[in-house]
């Protein structure tokens, strides 16, 4: 159900990022880069393609524990079941948050969501992939009091929703609505690196939760919010940003010599580090006032990767409505190709020349696979005409690729080093 309202209201945030952008610009306070936007929804079509994958652990479980360890069995049709499910799931869903910022693991899947540099509505939709590991604990209270599973999977949903508006910083102070609700002005707070705001406001709907247990703080004109985390990820590559902390967590586990620090690194805070890596490898301090991560790119390049990630975007929302009528290899084979082209274009905006070749073999296989099996990913025969349509727009694409790429005042360097 989640992945079928995300798609429907997927042109609803894109009308409304549209609107903030043109807001900005009037006001002369737009809070856009192309790249970072990109990257930001990158990663959102990353974790709903994912999500399909995941259903087992964010619904299965859920339904499992209901059937076997519930206490009750609430109904369905009452008003206060509803209203007590969404308290309780954002009373959950606050702790969640809070343990994410607290646990080295459970950073490690919602760091995704802190690296931009930026922040506006795109950056709501910048989502783990991975939450679904380990989230799903946070939830078993609400099974075990036997919250249906239509009221559990509706909740959530309200409260992932609510959350897209709260990300702008177009919207200031609310008053009395900033003290109950979590806004704009609290979650701004919750996205910043200053040391007076770290690791605060976490509620999801209500900021009620991090007043009752000290975890508030109110944004100050004083001190202006600077947003990405303590680690700048400084990579437009969708597959590294899920898996960056994974990677450093598993590397100091591996080269730490005891085991009681390989298995503290699992639940320490994020940033500490055994006495043995840190004396050899220690950490690089973080300056508040570094330079944002922004490669250049010539406008023809803006313009091409805008608009190849316009067509995966849209063919996201084609695999999300068939992948269950689709065998189970062409839907792996499908995702594949969908998170291949978004790394892909990631290495094009950090121009890494290794991508150029990536992206041509990408378009030619396009092609040739639609020309060879005359259909697409496992999907009914497509008409000669959709075949066409295809072949003919990956070609041209191709070609445009190349013109692009022969304006381009000098080479491009490596492969990105992620």
């Amino acid at each position: 159900m989640q992945e079928k309202v995300i798609t429907l209201a997927t042109p609803v945030f894109f009308l409304l990022i549209f609107i903030e952008l043109a807001v900005g610009l009037l006001r002369h306070r737009n809070t856009y880069r192309l790249n970072d936007a990109i990257n930001s929804i990158s990663l959102g079509v990353l974790s709903q393609i994912s999500g399909v994958f995941m259903r087992l652990l964010r619904i299965g479980i859920y339904a499992w524990l209901l059937e076997h360890v519930a206490l009750f069995r609430l109904p369905a049709d009452s008003l206060w079941v509803w209203v007590s499910g969404l308290l309780l799931y954002d009373f959950c869903y606050y702790w969640l948050h809070r343990m994410g910022h607290e646990v080295n693991i459970l950073w490690a899947a919602h760091v995704v969501h802190h690296q931009s540099e930026d922040y506006n509505l795109s950056t709501a939709l910048r989502q783990t992939s991975s939450g679904a590991l380990l989230g799903w604990i946070f939830y078993i209270p609400m099974a075990v009091l036997g919250y249906p599973l239509e009221v559990f999977a509706a909740v959530a949903l309200i409260d992932l929703l609510y959350q897209f508006w709260v990300h702008t910083q177009q919207i200031g102070r609310l008053g009395w609505f900033d003290r109950v609700f979590v806004s704009p002005s609290n979650h701004r707070v919750h996205h910043a690196v200053n040391d007076v705001y770290l690791d605060k406001n976490y509620g999801g709907i209500l900021i009620l939760w991090d007043r009752m247990f000290g975890t508030f703080i109110e944004e100050r004109d004083d001190e202006p919010v600077v947003y990405g985390t303590r680690s700048p990820l400084r990579s437009w590559n969708p597959l590294w940003a899920n898996i960056e902390v994974y990677k450093s967590i598993a590397k100091d586990a591996w080269h730490t010599r005891r085991l009681r620090d390989k298995l503290r690194l699992l639940f320490a805070r994020p940033g500490w580090r055994p006495a043995d890596i840190e004396a050899v490898h220690p950490k690089v301090d973080f300056d508040i006032r570094h330079a944002l991560y922004n490669p250049e790119l010539t406008r023809s390049e803006q313009i091409y990767c805008l608009a190849q990630f316009s067509v995966l975007l849209l063919t996201t929302t084609h695999f999300l409505a068939v992948h269950n009528t689709i065998p189970g290899w062409s839907g792996l084979a499908y995702a594949a190709w969908l998170g291949g082209g978004l790394w892909i274009i990631g290495g094009l905006m950090e121009r890494a020349s290794g991508y150029s070749l990536l992206e041509s073999v990408r378009l030619v296989g396009t092609a040739i696979g639609v020309l060879v099996t005359g259909s697409w990913f496992g999907a009914p025969t497509l008409p000669p005409i959709v075949q066409s349509v295809i072949v003919v727009s990956a070609l041209i694409s191709l070609a445009a690729f190349w013109m692009v790429l022969k304006s381009l005042p000098a080479p491009h360097g490596h492969f990105s080093h992620q």
